[in-house]
């Protein structure tokens, strides 16, 4: 066998982890839509939604900024395997739910589990992402290729779990989807666990917390630009549009409801397919082997910008309507998966910059502070999604989506070569 066809050393452990992450995922995404439309026909408020995963994206800086140092002194697989096994643990929470208790109890109950999911994702998250700058070949842009596999499948499963939550919601009902989640990511973990190929590495027993903190410039302000890119998103993303669509699809009865369950899991579904189809294939699109670090950081300022447009032309379209109409609603549609696939471009390329940015002994530090600041970007479009689809209606959430994209792209103009 040559070198050239050789199995990658770390290969099999990277696919055993990616295999691992698209379940948790598959259960991520499934989970979100089933909470997000099962209060929503329950009566819950936009801003009361958006409350359920307060919880979830705090969780998240919180877990990142910790998990970075606790997979740099116990080990990534200590880490991937506590992921997937609170996330077990939330489901079986979740299927608790009682629906006579009373909103205020039912709400801080929901913030609770979904709190201690957003612990589980992030664990999972830091875990997969960091072990893919240990274990990708060196040569020939190998790291771009496989964190955009990663990432790109991963958001793919995701997006099929809307589909999966809408379908399951209408079909078997609340308690036994997450029942089933349950039953299906435990016997995941249980085979991880004992069929975990070697090639992770083990953890350091002189790890310090403060070093998650970076005195890298280009990590602080690559960190920065992910708190706008997600936070865009998230705005309108996480309540704003499902509602939205919600309110023009259904007609209030059951047939209606599962109708409109149905078209917005299946729109979510294939918008985050759409990214994440985009994103694995980034590196080609971009050309990234013919280019250097420098012109792909260029290129990173270039698509920030691009993806500015698409919200502002979407928020100029929602002012000149004054109600749900059919012509706005296809622009949405269009607009949103145009949205997408800009996104997951200039995603896929802050993914790859915060890995040849960090050093392999700091990369579970370095990777747990910049998705610290992709959890902070997500808590604020959480909380902003709510807030401005409640107050302003589709134009002030898309207007608002517009300015955060403008400010990362502002926030990675000062990224600098190394």
């Amino acid at each position: 066998m040559t070198e050239s066809t050789a199995r990658p050393e770390g290969l099999s452990a990277y696919v055993a982890v990616t295999a691992a992450y698209w379940a948790f995922m598959l259960t991520d995404g499934a989970l979100r839509m089933l909470v997000l439309l099962h209060f929503h026909t329950l009566g819950f408020s936009p801003v009361q939604l958006a409350y359920l995963f307060v919880l979830y994206e705090i969780a998240g800086v919180v877990t990142n900024l910790c998990a970075g140092w606790i997979a740099a002194r116990f080990g990534l697989a200590s880490t991937l395997y506590a992921g997937l096994g609170l996330q077990v643990l939330a489901l079986l929470a979740l299927a608790q739910l009682d629906p006579g208790w009373a909103i205020g109890t039912s709400v801080a109950f929901v913030m609770l589990v979904q709190g201690a999911s957003g612990v589980a994702k992030d664990l999972a998250k830091m875990s997969s992402k960091s072990a893919v700058k240990l274990l990708a070949p060196s040569q020939d842009g190998a790291l771009f290729r496989w964190v955009a596999i990663l990432t790109g499948s991963k958001n793919m499963v995701k997006g099929a779990g809307f589909l999966v939550g809408a379908v399951l919601l209408a079909t078997l009902g609340f308690v036994s989807a997450v029942l089933g989640m349950a039953a299906i990511l435990g016997i995941i973990l249980l085979a991880v666990l004992i069929a975990m190929p070697p090639g992770l590495p083990k953890g350091r027993k002189g790890a310090k917390f403060l070093e998650v903190f970076s005195k890298s410039a280009n990590i602080n302000w690559l960190s920065a630009a992910r708190v706008f890119l997600f936070g865009a998103r998230d705005v309108w993303f996480v309540v704003g549009i499902p509602i939205y669509f919600y309110a023009v699809l259904s007609d209030g009865t059951t047939e209606g409801n599962r109708a409109a369950f149905f078209t917005i899991g299946t729109f979510m579904a294939l918008w985050v397919i759409l990214y994440g189809l985009v994103q694995a294939n980034a590196p080609r699109i971009l050309r990234a082997n013919d280019r250097s670090g420098a012109e792909l950081i260029g290129a990173a300022r270039t698509w920030g910008w691009a993806l500015a447009a698409v919200p502002v032309m979407l928020t100029l379209a929602a002012v000149t309507a004054t109600e749900p109409q059919l012509w706005l609603t296809v622009t949405l549609v269009i607009g949103l998966l145009i949205f997408g696939a800009i996104f997951a471009v200039n995603s896929s390329l802050h993914s790859y910059l915060i890995l040849s940015f960090t050093k392999a002994e700091r990369v579970t530090m370095d990777v747990g502070f910049y998705y610290m600041a992709n959890a902070a970007g997500r808590l604020a479009g959480t909380l902003l999604s709510g807030l401005t689809y409640q107050a302003g209606g589709l134009a002030l959430m898309l207007g608002t989506a517009a300015g955060m994209v403008a400010l990362s792209a502002v926030a990675v103009g000062f990224l600098k070569p190394e």
